[in-house]
């Protein structure tokens, strides 16, 4: 399993088996805007990447996350 899901299960307090791209901050209660920055801070420090200010305020479920991870990995 990628290294990135199961971080995102883990802040979120997620089973990572379940973690799937219908998951966004509208249907996960765990999913708020604290959470988010956790999510981002852990994600940077674990895969060594940085964030911009429009690619934190396009996540919006986890499809969208995973697509700038990517992105970001083969850069």
């Amino acid at each position: 399993m990628e290294e990135y899901k199961k971080i995102f299960a883990k802040v979120l307090n997620l089973d990572e088996n379940k973690v799937n791209n219908d998951i966004s901050m509208e249907n996960t209660q765990t999913w708020d805007s604290f959470a988010n920055i956790l999510l981002i801070i852990e994600l940077e420090r674990a895969l060594e990447i940085k964030f911009t200010i429009d690619e934190i305020e396009r996540i919006k479920d986890f499809e969208s996350l995973e697509k700038i991870i990517k992105g970001k990995i083969k850069e």
